[in-house]
């Protein structure tokens, strides 16, 4: 009676565990439709994160499409001269990372 509810446990985790990788693909196809809407990973000259904001030099910032970021989940951008402030909340962590690894390739 006990292996019925380890047996349980066990499907229960695994589908957990695949809820949470498709969640971070699609966080990765999320962080790539940013890059565009910045205009291009090419146009990222610089990145940061402080607090909740992701804070980004760009070299031409009339590439981005502030517009669709916003749509995207961003509760605010905030454009001076070179850079944006997207206020993203948790997530800004998480899209500096993601960031760092598609400069890499």
């Amino acid at each position: 009676m006990d292996y019925k509810y380890i047996i349980i446990g066990v499907v229960l985790l695994i589908i957990l565990f695949g809820i949470l990788k498709s969640m971070r693909k699609d966080a990765h196809l999320e962080v790539n439709k940013l890059v565009d809407y910045l205009g291009g990973i090419d146009n990222i000259v610089s990145h940061q994160v402080n607090l909740s904001r992701f804070i980004v030099t760009l070299r031409d910032v009339s590439l981005a499409n502030k517009e669709e970021i916003q749509k995207l989940g961003a509760k605010g951008v905030v454009e001076i001269d070179n850079q944006l402030k997207i206020i993203l909340g948790s997530n800004s962590k998480q899209l500096k990372k993601y960031i760092e690894e598609i400069k890499k390739k």
